[in-house]
């Protein structure tokens, strides 16, 4: 038996050769994993009776003045659904409400961040009915036939197997592809195989074969997973959906009687995407690929064969008896009706295979694609709906040069011709041809008549001139001819033109076209066209036809058609909906402006959505119970439900009743109503006082401050929410925030099981523990665009968390720690850029942005310390100081790593309560741009004089002759301090300033640069200019006012005669000196050393106030 090794998803991923380090802090993650979970420590509850009396208020006081009184934070994220573990993607989106979560606590809120657990749907059915058919086939060990075995060993195995389709659908017309899980996994065969890669054993697999131990068997992992990740989650609110919680089936109830009572649910007759194998509406959660594809509304126009071509007579013999009687019509599908007034004539692909198929109308047979027929057959136009009857077949080829009566057209009859482009995969594989208005058309029809012998053609067949149809103000009445000709299109294979041309000429046509032919004459376009379709419906020359824009397969394994349904769905679209939608938006923080783009893109073509399935699991439509609510309807206001679930249900089923003793026959729609609506008061057998403590929760943490989710559920799921919440709650209750993260790489490359380039969460935390995975998540990315997750970097994060969590620990024993008074230079600097880093690192979470928030809170930090460090190193650093960097860095990593942080304060800094209730930090005094420019200065001027050294070491490394100096040799290090800026630059400077915009720390350089060169010193001062502008874009603390001034913002001397020793030292220096570099009257320099006036080299002649020059020479040892 071939046994599947779930390690193979992983292999190409980084393999670890020693553990030690990680596991060391495993250890410390898992201690306060504990401890959070002893002490309850994220589990958040609205103001108790006591909280409310201690702030003067009571249980009628307004929600707004509660939460006042006690700030509170709710956030949560798309709930995942459980058909397996949570892979890494997972992981991202979650850290993106975690870190906040984090975050707001140190703000001093209630912080609540739920979880609950999906299940509704078609997946989970679909693989339960896999294994069970498998269990039949091969029993509970899954023992494959050797034959099955060679197979995937060769890895040869296939498709999936699949159900018989339901409905009336024709079974033998139905062809098995492979499902989402085997699609997007290793190519595997059986669904049991799946279950194999994602770590189930095997010896467990034939319980899956029952949908309701999925939801058994997978939520405890992923709260398992969640958990060992660190995640603050309050658990006692969790879920599972479905009619196997009746708390939340009724919950889902209530919503869509609500939304029925609202009018937001209809019933109707309506094109939908549709699976014939599950015999229901395939909606984006139900599909494998394809989501966000909607149906594509065509005309089908009705080309009667009027005479058949020599070489199609001949195919038809062959079911001449089927054809008998019956006219035969080519169908084309069309989103141009109203341009049927100038078709010349009739496109095929000659490569295709039409077949001729059974219409609704006994008497009359199309000729199209199966594809198409396929679509036809669910729409009411075959004779049985969802049977495909054909009665031939015949290639594009032989149809060319047969007759055709084209409807509308002011020819009376025009012919079949061959077009190269012509896709089975669009439309009906039958094309119209109006070379007037399409230029794709024109091109064709000029190269036919260019070409007739070469397409083995007629010269009369292309002979029809082109019909003036549509007159635009842009292009005459001829606008294909005209666009071609502007355009210099040559060839109907000039696809990017054609396409460009095909775009220009619609938008034209449609917005500015008036009619000069036909009923509308004189009509502009956009009028004519809806009335020029009903006349050809009316009149039996065409009929409604529709399929899917692209692509669509479902999770079952079969590609979906367009479907003519009788079903119930929600309005979306509807007008004055959409309105309170885009107000809703309006006042949303999205944290991106590509996120509101696109819900506004969405918004703008949104519409009804079927809201009901006959497959899967759920919860029934409660006035139509032979259906199930889909999942995207189910799951739009549940974020209310978490704030009351945890009294309603102790369990996530719902099996054991929770604190508030409600049983789930008590929720009726009137109970619900005055939880969540402020509705009237109802008549149940629950206790008021227990329905007012659930309302006061709901609404202390309602509204929703953030919803976060990946950026492909904004065209459903996301947008639905936003429906739903505009239409059920009053707008005090309205969201708040949403935030869409783009999808997860790994190392730079899509994740892919079948590559092993995949990771689970549980593999991430397991390989590098919890911070160390949550520090490269948060180091992934933060906007819309796909993130990028680096194993290299969690690897460095282990090595780098614990050689901290070591120095942190020595430094907190270490006894030879300076003491006493904190007044050296660098004392100050240090201490002062601690107060800078907290106010940066605040802005970043503030604003969301934990990339930038790590990089100041973290590594910034830490190049801070090691900074210090080293140029105190002779006297040593202060104790105070160092205790205050460790605190520092220990609550500025809290959110995103957590559990080292609590770690060190606990362990090293002896604090009693945990650090996810500590605050975050206040700046010790404001900080001081001096001192801020002081360190600027030291950094700058140290990387500057090490860059030096090492360019010069390089050249000697390459053999290079000549060198300035040799820095293996004693060497002396001379730096030219300018007394006072140079006279000639102050006009430079203010020109500068004329051309600068602080409010976009900008400078127009299209002004500035032309003014610069008629000043008469281009080379120095564009030098110069440079220097200034570079000074401004990089100012960070510094005003921009101080750098235009050039406020001298420290004494040069000063500092620098504090770094002498630290400088010798850092660059192996026998000497250091300063050189004060004086202007003198007739426009030379002089240096003055101390009192001694000395000669300065011409490098000395670049320094000005805060930008030192130096040079290295070689002395004698």
């Amino acid at each position: 038996m071939a046994t599947v090794d779930p390690s193979v998803t992983s292999a190409q991923t980084l393999q670890l050769a020693k553990t030690a380090k990680r596991d060391y802090l495993v250890a410390i993650e898992q201690r306060y994993q504990d401890l959070w979970r002893q002490q309850a420590v994220f589990e958040q509850n609205a103001p108790s009776p006591e909280d409310l009396a201690a702030a003067n208020l009571d249980a009628s006081s307004d929600p707004d003045n509660v939460r006042e009184a006690y700030p509170k934070w709710f956030g949560t994220m798309a709930y995942p659904y459980m058909n397996g573990s949570l892979h890494l993607g997972h992981a991202f989106t979650l850290t993106k409400v975690e870190f906040a979560a984090g975050w707001e606590r140190m703000q001093g809120k209630r912080a609540l961040f739920p979880l609950g657990f999906h299940c509704t749907g078609m997946p989970i059915k679909s693989a339960a009915d896999k294994i069970a058919r498998e269990l039949e086939m091969f029993g509970p060990e899954f023992k494959l036939p050797e034959e099955t075995d060679e197979e995937l060993a060769n890895g040869t195995a296939a498709v999936s197997l699949n159900s018989q389709p339901s409905g009336n659908a024709d079974p033998t017309k139905i062809v098995a592809k492979k499902g989402k899980q085997a699609g997007k996994a290793t190519g595997l065969k059986y669904q049991f195989q799946i279950m194999q890669l994602g770590g189930v054993p095997t010896s467990e697999i034939h319980k899956f074969a029952d949908a309701s131990y999925w939801l058994k068997y997978y939520p405890p992992i992923c709260r398992t997973d969640c958990e060992s990740f660190g995640a603050r989650v309050d658990w006692r609110r969790s879920m599972i959906t479905t009619d196997a919680n009746p708390y939340y089936d009724s919950f889902v109830q209530w919503q869509m009687r609500k939304l029925k009572a609202l009018q937001r649910i209809k019933f109707g007759e309506r094109y939908t995407i549709y699976s014939a194998k599950d015999g229901q509406p395939c909606m984006d959660h139900d599909r494998s690929s394809g989501e966000g594809v909607g149906p594509q509304d065509y005309t089908g126009i009705k080309i009667e064969v009027t005479q058949w071509s020599p070489a199609a007579a001949e195919v038809l013999k062959s079911f001449e008896s089927e054809l008998a009687g019956k006219k035969v019509f080519m169908v084309a599908a069309t989103l141009r009706p109203e341009t049927m007034y100038g078709q010349t004539n009739c496109f095929v692909g000659p490569s295709i295979t039409y077949g001729l198929f059974a219409s609704n109308k006994s008497d009359e047979v199309f000729l199209i694609t199966r594809r198409a027929a396929n679509n036809m057959a669910f729409q009411g136009l075959s004779p049985e709906r969802g049977v495909v009857s054909q009665l031939g077949s015949i290639k594009g080829d032989v149809l060319v040069g047969t007759k055709v009566k084209a409807p509308l057209s002011v020819y009376d009859e025009v012919y079949v011709l061959p077009m190269e482009t012509v896709l089975a995969t669009k439309g009906t594989g039958v094309v119209t041809s109006v070379p007037s208005d399409s230029p794709d058309d024109y091109m064709t029809c000029q190269d036919l008549k260019k070409k007739a012998e070469y397409y083995k053609i007629d010269p009369s067949w292309a002979s029809l001139d082109a019909v003036p149809i549509i007159k635009t103000p842009s292009y005459g009445d001829l606008t294909a001819p005209e666009l071609c000709k502007r355009m210099k299109i040559q060839s109907p294979k000039d696809a990017k033109l054609l396409a460009e041309a095909k775009e220009a000429a619609y938008k034209e046509g449609f917005y500015q076209g008036v009619m000069l032919i036909g009923k509308y004459a004189g009509e502009k376009v956009e009028k004519a066209k809806p009335l020029v379709r009903k006349d050809l419906i009316d009149a039996s020359l065409a009929f409604v036809y529709n399929e899917p824009e692209g692509l669509v397969m479902s999770r079952s394994g079969d590609e979906c058609v367009v479907a003519l349904c009788d079903q119930w769905y929600i309005d979306y679209g509807e007008s004055t909906w959409r309105a309170e939608a885009e107000r809703c938006l309006g006042g949303m923080n999205t944290f991106a402006k590509e996120t509101r783009n696109a819900f506004e893109g969405v918004l703008a073509w949104l519409n009804q959505w079927a809201c009901a399935r006959s497959y899967g699991l759920g919860t029934k439509l409660p006035w139509d119970p032979q259906y199930l609510v889909e999942s995207l309807s189910d799951s739009t206001i549940y974020m209310s439900y978490y704030t009351i679930a945890h009294h309603l249900h102790s369990s996530i089923d719902g099996a054991k009743v929770g604190p508030a003793g409600v049983k789930a026959e008590d929720l009726n729609d009137a109970v619900w109503d005055y939880i969540l609506c402020r509705g009237e008061k109802p008549e149940t057998s629950v206790p008021i006082e227990t329905l007012d403590k659930l309302r006061a929760e709901f609404e202390y943490f309602y509204p929703l401050d953030v919803r976060v989710s990946g950026k492909d559920l904004i065209p459903n799921h996301l947008t639905m929410w936003i429906y739903n919440h505009v239409a059920i709650f009053p707008e005090r209750f309205w969201p708040k925030g949403v935030r869409a993260n783009g999808h997860l790489l790994l190392n730079g490359e899509k994740m892919s099981k079948s590559t092993g380039n995949s990771l689970t969460m549980r593999e991430a935390v397991g390989k590098f523990g919890a911070d160390a995975t949550r520090i490269a998540l948060a180091d992934a990315g933060d906007a819309i665009e796909d993130a990028n997750f680096e194993e290299a970097t969690a690897n460095a994060a282990v090595l780098r968390l614990h050689t901290l969590a070591e120095w942190c620990v020595e430094m907190s024993k270490d006894t030879t720690l300076r003491t006493g008074a904190k007044d050296s230079l660098f004392d100050r600097v240090f201490e002062n850029e601690l107060n800078a880093l907290i106010e940066i690192t605040k802005e970043q979470y503030d604003a969301a942005y934990y990339k930038n928030a790590l990089k100041w809170g973290f590594y910034e930090l830490q190049s801070l310390r090691d900074w210090y460090r080293e140029v105190v190193a002779e006297k040593g650093m202060h104790k105070d100081l160092v205790m205050r960097f460790i605190e520092v860095q220990a609550l500025l990593i809290t959110p995103i790593a957590p559990h080292f942080a609590d770690f060190v304060w606990m362990e090293i800094l002896q604090n009693k309560t945990t650090v996810q209730n500590a605050l975050y930090p206040k700046v010790s005094a404001p900080v001081d741009k001096t001192l801020s420019a002081t360190l600027e200065y030291i950094r700058g001027l140290t990387s500057s004089i090490h860059s030096a050294e090492g360019q010069q070491l390089k050249k000697q490394k390459k053999g290079k002759q000549n060198l300035a100096f040799d820095p293996k040799k004693p060497k002396k290090l001379s730096i030219f301090v300018a007394a006072a800026y140079p006279t000639w630059q102050q006009k430079y400077v203010d020109l500068v300033g004329e051309h600068y915009d602080s409010a976009t720390n900008t400078i127009d350089d299209k002004a500035l640069l032309p003014k610069v060169s008629k000043m008469g010193e281009v080379k120095k001062a564009m030098a110069f200019v440079q220097i200034i502008k570079q000074k401004l874009q990089t100012r960070g603390n510094v005003s921009a006012e101080d750098i235009l001034s050039r406020k001298q913002l420290f004494s040069e001397g000063e500092v620098l005669s504090s770094i002498l020793g630290f400088l010798e030292k850092s660059v192996g220096a026998k000497e250091v000196e300063v050189v004060v570099v004086h202007e003198t009257e007739d426009g030379g320099v002089k240096g003055v050393r101390g009192e001694e006036e000395v000669e300065v080299p011409v490098q000395a002649l670049s320094a000005v106030p805060q930008e030192p020059s130096f040079v290295f020479v070689n002395v004698e040892a």
